[in-house]
Order: C-alpha cells, then sequence, then structure tokens
C-alpha cells in the first residue's frame, strides 16, 4: 500500500495503483476499504491504470474532523488524484462510493472522463433510511464496530451466498474491522444528509454506467436504474446481491472494462 498526505486534511490516504493506461479511480462502500477490489485488479490493471484508495475513516486512511460530508470526500478525492498527477480519470463508485461519485460529477464534471455507480443510487435516504442511520451510530458508539459490523457484512451478500460464500463473507468482515469507529460514524453522519442527486445523472454531460446486483438486499436495481438515456449504460448482474466485486469479479470486470474501451 502507498499513503499521500492531503494537506488541506492534514490526514493520509492510502491506497493501491496497478497498471498503465486510462486512470480508473476505483471507491469502495461504507466499512469496506480497497481490498474489496482484490479481485477486480488483476482483471482489470492490464489494461488500464487502476487506483483504489481506502476512503477517509475506513482501511489505513486517516480519520477526517467533524464535521464530513460526501461533498468533503469528494472533494478530497479531486486533490489525491491531483497529487497524483491525474487530471481526469473513469471514477467507479461502490455503494458509499457511488454516493461520492455523483458529488464529483456535481462538483467537478470537468475533471471526469466518465463515471459509473456500482451498487448504488442518486436518491437520497428516506425517513426510514434516516432513522436507521441513526440507529447504525448508535449501534457504533454503544456495541463497537467489529458487533456493528458482524450484523452488517452478510446482508450486502446475495441470499444465496450467505453459507455458500463463508470464506468471502469472513474476508468481508476481516475488511470492515479496519474500519474506525470514528469514520463509520462521519461517513453515516454523511450519507444520512446526502442530497437527491438524480439530477446529475440526467444531466451528465459524459458517459455513465449504471451496475445493479439482481438480489441486492440493499440497493434494488430499481433504484439504480433510475436515468434512461443515451449516455447512459445499464448492467444487471445474475445471482449476486451488493457486492459484486466479491461475489462475482469474473462478471463484473468486463463490464468495466469494456465501458472503459468505449471511451477510447
Amino acid at each position: 500500500m502507498n499513503k499521500i498526505n492531503l494537506s488541506k486534511r492534514s490526514i493520509d490516504i492510502a491506497y493501491r495503483e496497478e497498471g498503465q493506461g486510462t486512470p480508473v479511480l476505483l471507491l469502495h462502500g461504507f466499512c469496506g476499504s480497497s481490498a474489496y477490489w482484490n479481485s477486480v485488479f488483476p482483471l482489470l490493471s492490464p489494461t488500464c491504470r487502476v487506483i483504489a484508495p481506502d476512503l477517509p475513516g475506513h482501511g489505513l486512511s486517516g480519520v477526517p474532523a467533524a464535521p464530513y460530508s460526501i461533498e468533503d470526500y469528494a472533494d478530497d478525492l479531486l486533490q489525491f488524484l491531483q497529487l497524483l498527477g491525474i487530471e481526469k480519470a473513469v471514477w467507479f463508485g461502490h455503494s458509499l462510493g457511488g454516493y461520492i461519485t455523483l458529488a464529483a460529477a456535481e462538483r467537478h464534471a470537468g475533471r471526469m472522463a466518465a463515471f459509473g455507480l456500482i451498487h448504488s443510487t442518486a436518491y437520497p435516504d428516506d425517513d426510514k433510511g434516516k432513522e436507521n442511520r441513526l440507529k447504525s451510530i448508535q449501534t457504533v458508539q454503544s456495541s463497537g464496530i467489529a458487533a456493528f459490523i458482524d450484523g452488517l457484512v452478510p446482508k450486502l451478500f446475495a441470499p444465496e451466498h450467505v453459507e455458500t460464500m463463508q470464506t468471502k463473507i469472513h474476508e468481508a468482515k476481516e475488511i470492515g474491522y479496519c474500519t474506525s469507529q470514528e469514520g463509520a460514524v462521519r461517513a453515516l453522519e454523511a450519507m444520512r444528509s446526502r442530497p437527491d442527486r438524480t439530477g446529475i445523472l440526467a444531466s451528465a454531460e459524459c458517459p455513465v454506467l449504471l451496475v445493479a446486483g439482481e438480489n441486492d438486499q440493499i440497493i434494488a436495481p430499481d433504484k439504480t436504474f433510475t436515468v434512461h438515456h443515451n449516455r447512459v449504460r445499464q448492467a444487471l448482474l445474475k445471482q449476486v446481491g451488493h457486492m459484486s466485486m466479491m461475489e462475482d469479479p469474473q462478471q463484473l470486470a468486463p463490464v468495466l472494462i469494456d465501458f472503459v474501451q468505449s471511451l477510447r
């Protein structure tokens, strides 16, 4: 793992980088890390310059001070790319990473070659979702990050994989345990307060990719496929849940590669 310091925040961002070619930024979901993409890296890196950071407060990256918004994540990742000397990249955001990607598309559209949402949505939290974020914050603060992760991770996988992919579920839990308690709370607060960005998808002037899992228990496909126009591609992955990069990377990676190659 490499590290780079964001002077504005005085925090280090840990990241993994492999390959050459079109810069592709992979953003993991809540309580994940760049390790979520371990099985995707060797599939993408022969044709792309693949960069996967640990989001602030996750993995080996530093924890930002409160308050910290989805927009702050986006601005910090733009600075991160600037420090790597990257003017334009293709952003792929998984779940929380997708929320960040949309904020970046809104604030820094000229710095994106294209972007994609992977098991994510442009919709904000509804009232029930906001209430659940508060309950999650209470769980993290009262019971600790390990107990929270143990309850969260099985829901991320397709129901049929909860028994058949125990090794992968264990791996996802081990990744989640590396999330700091403060980092999890910052992310929950940021997700709870994010706005509706369906308009950003509708007005995007660059190519957009929307990827959904057929059996996603967290974000159903109809919450991902919210916009239909000629700049938007849609891909429904069969027999996966919210974690296609771990459940079936061989199905996800060709979709990402084909999208990137279509930009050339």
